[in-house]
């Protein structure tokens, strides 16, 4: 933790290299590293308890990659907004960096990042994410009316669920990125940013 390059998190709890994990957290480990050149600190972060680690990631890839009703992208949008919302550096810096990539539009994932509100949304993108800022802000004033007007845009009850599961994770995990300090990658930083061409 001597340098920002290795600054993983606050804490000094050990983090372990990459051979002394267990085999299946090696395992996704080394996937990571082969498909995209580096491990996600909130992964090494978590890494230190297996236990931890575990429920971690299989709630992570539940939620934003297997089937949903929601796109990737939408559940990526979710992200940014509500980690917008709690001021998660870490957050917003890697799934805005997905919104990007995902989008292909670097002005979206800007957006996105600064203020959902000045995108140029569909009706059912900005009814989700303010369905998202309401769960993050204030989710004890929800009410049936809130529902009913994700109905109105073509959300189902299975993509309700989904909205309110993906802005819960999100929640929970800028908490302890916040509280942790926890550090992007910088590889980040430089995802969905080449210009398109004129």
């Amino acid at each position: 933790m001597s340098s920002q390059q290795d600054y993983v998190h606050a804490l000094d709890l050990p983090i372990p290299e990459v051979d002394a994990l267990e085999p299946d957290i090696k395992g996704a480990f080394n996937h990571l590293l082969r498909e995209d050149g580096f491990v996600p600190n909130v992964l090494r972060a978590y890494s230190f308890d297996a236990d931890k680690f575990r429920p971690f990631l299989k709630m992570y890839n539940n939620l934003m990659l297997a089937d949903s009703p929601l796109s990737t992208l939408e559940r990526e949008m979710i992200g940014v907004v509500v980690s917008a919302i709690n001021r998660c550096v870490y957050c917003l810096t890697t799934h805005g960096a997905a919104v990007r990539t995902l989008s292909g539009d670097p002005i979206l994932g800007e957006l996105m990042v600064q203020n959902y509100r000045a995108a140029k949304l569909s009706p059912r993108q900005r009814a989700m994410l303010d369905f998202a800022v309401k769960i993050t802000e204030a989710s004890n004033s929800i009410t049936e009316a809130d529902r009913e007007a994700l109905r109105k845009v073509g959300f189902d009850e299975r993509a309700i669920w989904d909205i309110a599961a993906v802005a819960g994770f999100f929640n929970m995990s800028n908490r302890m990125a916040n509280a942790l300090d926890m550090v992007p990658n910088s590889e980040y930083h430089y995802q969905g940013r080449q210009r398109p061409p004129a």
